[in-house]
């Protein structure tokens, strides 16, 4: 039975497109020199053409190999899983994943102050 395709990033499939948005667009070889871990260069090779299955990159021939350009940004893929964190783990409770994150010492109170600052700002740009 074949696997149905998500839009979730995997964790490969995120270290790839990470290092699409830090260096632009590369080819197979570039991309597989600059993950932190040795991987095949068909591995590369493969997880970048199922990324532009998924239309997260777009690539173009040039000279005789394929360079790839990550197709959303860091941001889009960033609020689309948090959306999705929130909806699937919180209910859709944005609340529920703060009080999470504070229970778990992974949001400090100097953070917290950090964020509240930002929620003020936004406010009062209102």
């Amino acid at each position: 039975m074949a696997r149905t395709r998500s839009e979730h990033l995997t964790r490969l499939e995120l270290e790839i497109m990470n290092v699409l948005w830090d260096i632009g667009p590369a080819n197979v070889q570039a991309v597989q020199q600059r993950l932190d871990r040795e991987l095949a260069y068909t591995t590369v090779q493969t997880m970048l053409n199922i990324l532009h299955k998924k239309k997260k990159v777009n690539r173009a021939l040039k000279d005789r190999a394929y360079l790839y350009k990550a197709a959303v940004s860091r941001k889009q893929v960033a609020s689309h899983t948090v959306s999705d964190l929130v909806d699937r783990l919180f209910g859709g409770s944005a609340e529920s994943l703060v009080m999470s994150l504070v229970e778990t010492k992974h949001l400090t109170p100097e953070k917290l102050a950090k964020l509240n600052k930002l929620v003020a700002g936004t406010e009062e740009k209102k």
